[in-house]
C-alpha cells in the first residue's frame, strides 16, 4: 500500500454525511475545472471523491466506472451522474450530471460568438492558425491511444482497417460501420471468444484511502434497488422529456426546420458515442458539414479546438456546431423574426444560442436515462463488468474511423486550398511538434494547444 493511500489515524473514521447542497457545491466546482478529457476528468473525480473526501470507495467507484465505459456517451459525465444519484437519489444524479455540462455550455456559447463575430481579426486568426495543426495531432494521438488499448488481436486490427477503408474510400455512414462491427463482434464472440476479450481495463482496487461514506460493504440504498415500477417511471419521464420538446420544435418550425433536424440528428449522435467523443466526430462531420451544411470543414476543426480548451466533455463540441449552424441559418432567423420579433445582431446570437441549447439537450438526455434506468441493475451486483464482444469490435472499428478523421483534418490544414494548391510547411512543422510533444513527451493537451497557438500567432506576425 502506498504512503499516499495509507489510512492515517485521522482518516480511520468514516466521513460525516454529505448534504445535498454540499454535494451541489462540489459538482458546480467540478464543472469549471474538468479539463483534460475523460481521463483527466475521471482522475479528478477519483482524487477528490475516493482519496480526499472519501464519499465512495475505490471498488464502488470502479464498479460504476466500468458500467459507464460500456455505455454510449461521455463516461466522465455519466460517472458524475451515477455517483450523484447513488448519494442523493434522482435529483442528486440530475444535478451532478447537469453541472458537469452547463458551465461548458455557457463558455462555449460565448466563445462561439466571439469566434464567428471576430474570427477574421489578425489576432484571433493567428491563434487558430497554430491551433488547427495541434488538433490534427490530438486526433492522431486519440487513434493511437484507443488503438493501443483495443487492438490486441489480428482480427481486431482487420476490423479497424476495414472500417477505415469503408469510411475513407466508400464514404459508408458511421452508423452502418458501428452496426456491422457489432454484428461481427456478436458472431465472433460466439465462435472465437478469446479473440474479443480485451476486458474493461479498470481492474479492482489494490489500496484503500480509508472508510468511505459508500464503502465496499455499504448496503445499496433503498432508492438504488431495482424495481420494475421505478424503471417504468424513469423510461416514461425520459420519453416525455424527449417527445415534448421535439413536438414543440415540430409545431413551431416543422420537421424540416433547422432546430428540429438538429434535435433529431444529435439524438442519433448521442446513441453512437461508443469509444468517446472522437468516435462520433466523423458522424457529426458527415451530418453537420457534408449533409446539412451547418458549418464548413475549417469551422469544424476550429470547433474541436475550442472544445479541447474548455472544461466539460469533449462531445460539447456539438454546442459549437449547432451555434454556428443556427447563427448562419437564414430560415431560423426568419422564424425568430416572425415569432419573437428578433432581428439584427441579437437575432444572430439568439439563433446560435438557441441551437446550441437544443443540441446539448438532445445529446445529453440519453446519458441521464442510461444511468437512472440502468443504475439499479448495476447496483444489484458489485461484480466487475466486462466489455462484451460486440463492444470490443465496435471499439476496434472506431480506431479506423478516428484515423480517417485525423487524415481529413490533416488534409485541410496542410493543403488549405486542396492538393493542387500550396503545401503549408509551417502548419506541418507545428503539427509534427505537437505530435512529438503528445506521443513522445506525454505533455498535457492544454499545454500543447497553448504553445501551438502562440507559435501560430508568431508565424502570422512575422509574415
Amino acid at each position: 500500500m502506498t504512503a499516499a493511500l495509507q489510512p492515517t489515524a485521522a482518516s480511520a473514521a468514516r466521513p460525516a454525511p454529505v448534504s445535498f447542497w454540499q454535494a451541489f457545491a462540489f459538482w458546480l466546482k467540478l464543472g469549471f475545472v474538468s479539463f483534460g478529457g475523460p481521463a483527466g476528468q475521471i482522475a479528478i473525480m477519483h482524487s477528490e471523491l475516493v482519496e480526499r473526501r472519501r464519499w465512495i470507495s475505490e471498488r464502488r467507484f470502479l464498479h460504476a466506472l466500468n458500467y459507464c465505459m460500456v455505455l454510449p456517451g461521455p463516461e466522465a459525465q455519466q460517472l458524475a451522474t451515477y455517483i450523484g444519484w447513488l448519494m442523493h437519489r434522482s435529483w442528486g444524479g440530475v444535478v451532478a450530471g447537469a453541472l458537469f455540462v452547463l458551465p461548458s455550455l455557457f463558455i462555449l456559447i460565448a466563445l462561439s460568438w466571439l469566434y464567428i463575430a471576430f474570427g477574421d481579426l489578425p489576432l484571433v486568426a493567428g491563434l487558430f492558425y497554430g491551433i488547427k495543426p495541434a488538433v490534427t495531432a490530438i486526433v492522431m494521438q486519440a487513434a493511437h491511444r484507443i488503438g493501443s488499448r483495443a487492438l490486441k488481436d489480428p482480427l481486431l486490427w482487420l476490423i479497424a482497417a476495414a472500417s477505415f477503408v469503408a469510411i475513407f474510400a466508400g464514404n459508408v455512414p458511421f452508423p452502418a460501420i458501428v452496426l456491422a462491427a457489432a454484428l461481427l463482434g456478436h458472431v465472433g464472440g460466439r465462435l472465437a471468444p478469446q479473440r474479443f476479450q480485451t476486458g474493461g481495463g479498470h481492474g479492482r482496487a489494490a489500496a484503500s484511502a480509508g472508510p468511505a461514506l459508500i464503502d465496499d460493504d455499504t448496503p445499496t440504498p433503498a432508492h438504488a434497488r431495482f424495481r420494475w415500477r421505478g424503471l417504468a417511471a424513469v423510461v416514461g419521464v425520459g420519453a416525455a422529456l424527449w417527445l415534448a420538446p421535439m413536438a414543440l420544435l415540430c409545431g413551431l418550425y416543422g420537421w424540416q426546420g433547422p432546430l428540429t433536424q438538429m434535435a433529431w440528428f444529435f439524438t442519433k449522435a448521442a446513441l453512437l458515442t461508443f469509444g468517446g467523443a472522437y468516435a462520433v466526430l466523423p458522424y457529426v462531420y458527415q451530418g453537420a458539414v457534408a449533409h446539412y451544411g451547418w458549418l464548413s470543414a475549417t469551422q469544424m476543426i476550429d470547433g474541436l479546438a475550442l472544445g479541447e480548451t474548455t472544461p466539460g466533455p469533449l462531445i460539447m463540441v456539438v454546442a459549437f456546431v449547432a451555434f454556428v449552424g443556427g447563427y448562419q441559418s437564414a430560415a431560423l432567423q426568419a422564424a425568430l423574426l416572425a415569432q419573437l420579433g428578433w432581428s439584427g445582431p441579437g437575432a444572430l446570437f439568439g439563433a446560435g444560442a438557441l441551437a446550441a441549447c437544443v443540441a446539448t439537450w438532445f445529446t445529453f438526455l440519453p446519458s441521464f436515462l442510461f444511468i437512472l434506468a440502468g443504475g439499479p441493475l448495476v447496483e444489484a451486483t458489485h461484480g466487475e463488468l466486462k466489455l462484451t464482444a460486440p463492444l470490443t469490435a465496435i471499439t476496434a472499428a472506431v480506431v479506423g474511423v478516428i484515423l480517417n478523421l485525423a487524415l481529413f483534418f490533416g488534409y485541410h490544414v496542410l493543403w488549405p486550398t486542396g492538393f493542387g494548391g500550396r503545401f503549408d510547411a509551417v502548419s506541418a512543422a507545428i503539427a509534427l511538434a505537437a505530435g512529438i510533444a503528445l506521443l513522445r513527451f506525454k505533455r498535457p493537451v492544454m499545454h500543447v494547444i497553448a504553445a501551438c497557438a502562440l507559435a501560430g500567432l508568431l508565424s502570422q506576425l512575422l509574415r
